[in-house]
C-alpha cells in the first residue's frame, strides 16, 4: 500500500509541476509534445487504478479492520475524497480539439489528487525512523513548488504585457539568448525566489497590472513564509526536544551536587556518566519512554530485545516460554561508570546481572588481583536470587566495571513475583539451580 501511494504521489507531483509550466512556457509544451501526451495518459491510468485501489482499501471501524468489499465500497463512496478523485479524472482533454494542444490548463483538475501526497507523507512520518528529515523534505518541496508556480505566473504576465516593454517584465526574446527555454525558466525562477524571499526585485513595477501582481506576490509570499518558518520551528523543536530535556535534567543534577558540596572527583564521574548516557542512549531514563506504550506492546519489545540474552543463562535455558516472557519484562538496564563496583564480597545477593555491553573484572580481596574477566553475554548472581534453602546468600567476590558497562539487572523480588503463577516451573528452576551449584563445587 505504501509503495502504491508513492507511485500515485509521483503522478500527482508531475501534474503539479508541469501543467502550469507547459501552459506558461510555450516552448516547453511544443518541443516535447509527444512526451507530454504519453506522460499525461500514464498518469491518468494511475489515477484510475488508484480509485480501484481505494475501493479495496480496508479501514478501521470501532477498532476492527473492515475487509468486506461491499462495506469498503460504501465507505469510499460516502467520502469527500471519492468526489475529488472522480472530478480529478474528468476528461476535459477534449478541449484540446477546440482550444489547441497548448491549452494544458484543461488538465488543471488533476491537481485535486494532492490529498494522496499528503497521505504519503503522513504514513511516512509514522513508518520512518527519521520523521524530522521527512518533514523537512516536505517543507522544502512546498517552498520549491511555490517558487515554481510564481515563476510561471511572472513569465505569463510578462508575455501578456509584452517582453521587454519595460524593465520589470522579462527581457526581449531577441537579446542575449533570452529566447532559450532554459534561460526563460531560470530567469523567472530567480525573479520569483528573490521576490518571495526579499520582497523586492531588481526593477520596480511600472504598470497597474505589475503593481497588482507584486502586491499579491508579496502577500502570498509573506503568508507562505510565515507558515513555513513556523513549520521549520516546530521541526527544530522536535529535533531539539530530547536534547533540551536531557540538558535540563543533567543541569538539575549538577546544581544538586554544587548545593551539597559534592567533591570534584565524584562530580567529574557523574558528568562523565551523563555524557555517556547521552551519546549511547540519548536519555537519562530511556525506559521511561517505553512506559508510554501499552503494557502488551512494551512486553513484546522487551522480549524482542532481551529474550535471546536471557536464554544464554544456563539456569533459565530450559524455562517454559511463558515464564521467560514474564522474566524478560522485569529486566532493568543499569549503566555503571569506570571503576564502579557492581557488588562487593560479602554483600547480600538480591540481584543477578547480565553484561549487555562493556567489560567487568572479578577482583580479589586486595582490590587489585583480577580473578576473571566478564564481557558481553556474561552473567553472575543467578543462584543468589533463586532463594534456595541451605544456600548462602552472600557475594563471594567483588565485581568492578572497567569502562562504562551496560548491565541487565533482575532482582530476587521480581523473579519470585514472575514465578508465583508458575509453581511447577519454579520447582524445576530451583532444581536446575542446585544442579549447577553442585556441578560448580565439584
Amino acid at each position: 500500500m505504501f509503495f502504491w501511494l508513492y507511485i500515485v504521489s509521483v503522478a500527482v507531483v508531475y501534474n503539479w509541476v508541469f501543467i502550469i509550466a507547459r501552459q506558461c512556457f510555450s516552448q516547453l509544451q511544443v518541443r516535447f509534445m509527444t512526451l507530454w501526451f504519453v506522460m499525461d495518459y500514464i498518469c491518468d491510468i494511475i489515477y484510475g487504478m488508484d480509485i480501484m485501489v481505494e475501493f479495496r482499501t480496508a479501514y478501521l471501524d470501532q477498532g476492527l479492520l473492515v475487509r468486506d468489499l461491499k462495506k469498503l465500497r460504501q465507505n469510499y463512496l460516502a467520502t469527500v475524497k471519492f468526489k475529488l478523485d472522480m472530478i480529478s479524472i474528468l476528461p476535459f482533454d477534449f478541449l484540446y480539439f477546440g482550444l489547441g494542444t497548448r491549452f494544458t490548463l484543461c488538465r488543471l483538475l488533476r491537481l485535486l489528487r494532492i490529498h494522496r501526497v499528503v497521505k504519503l507523507f503522513q504514513r511516512g512520518e509514522t513508518k520512518s525512523s527519521y520523521p524530522n528529515l521527512l518533514q523537512t523534505f516536505a517543507v522544502v518541496l512546498v517552498i520549491l513548488l511555490v517558487f515554481h508556480w510564481n515563476a510561471c505566473f511572472y513569465f505569463a504576465i510578462s508575455e501578456s504585457i509584452g517582453f521587454g516593454s519595460d524593465k520589470w517584465v522579462y527581457p526581449n526574446l531577441s537579446s542575449n539568448n533570452y529566447d532559450k527555454l532554459s534561460r526563460q525558466y531560470l530567469y523567472s525562477f530567480y525573479w520569483s525566489t528573490r521576490m518571495m524571499i526579499t520582497g523586492e526585485s531588481e526593477n520596480p513595477p511600472e504598470t497597474d497590472m505589475e503593481l497588482l501582481f507584486v502586491v499579491a506576490d508579496l502577500t502570498v509570499g509573506y503568508l507562505t513564509f510565515a507558515a513555513l518558518v513556523g513549520q521549520f520551528g516546530a521541526i527544530l523543536g522536535h529535533i531539539m526536544r530530547a536534547r533540551v530535556e536531557f540538558i535540563t535534567h543533567s543541569n538539575s543534577i549538577k546544581q544538586y551536587m554544587n548545593n551539597h558540596k559534592v567533591n570534584n572527583d565524584l562530580q567529574e564521574r557523574v558528568i562523565s556518566w551523563i555524557d555517556y548516557m547521552w551519546h549511547k542512549k540519548r536519555s537519562l531514563d530511556h525506559e521511561r519512554i517505553l512506559k508510554k506504550l501499552p503494557e502488551k506492546l512494551r512486553g513484546q519489545i522487551a522480549v524482542h530485545v532481551y529474550l535471546a540474552v536471557l536464554r544464554h543463562v544456563p539456569v533459565f535455558a530450559d524455562c517454559e516460554p511463558g515464564l521467560l516472557r514474564e522474566i524478560v519484562v522485569k529486566l532493568r538496564s543499569q549503566v555503571f561508570s569506570p571503576g564502579d563496583y557492581i557488588c562487593r564480597k560479602g554483600d547480600v545477593g538480591r540481584e543477578m546481572y547480565i553484561v549487555n555491553s562493556g567489560c567487568l573484572q572479578v577482583v580479589g580481596d586486595d582490590g587489585t588481583t583480577v580473578l576473571a574477566i566478564l564481557s558481553e553475554g556474561s552473567y553472575f548472581g543467578e543462584i543468589s536470587i533463586l532463594n534456595l534453602s541451605g544456600i548462602g546468600n552472600r557475594r563471594t567476590a567483588a565485581v568492578r566495571s572497567v569502562g562504562f558497562s551496560d548491565l541487565l539487572c533482575l532482582s530476587k523480588d521480581d523473579l519470585l513475583e514472575a514465578m508465583s503463577d508458575y509453581p511447577e516451573a519454579r520447582m524445576r528452576l530451583e532444581e536446575r539451580g542446585r544442579e549447577l551449584l553442585n556441578r560448580t563445587h565439584k
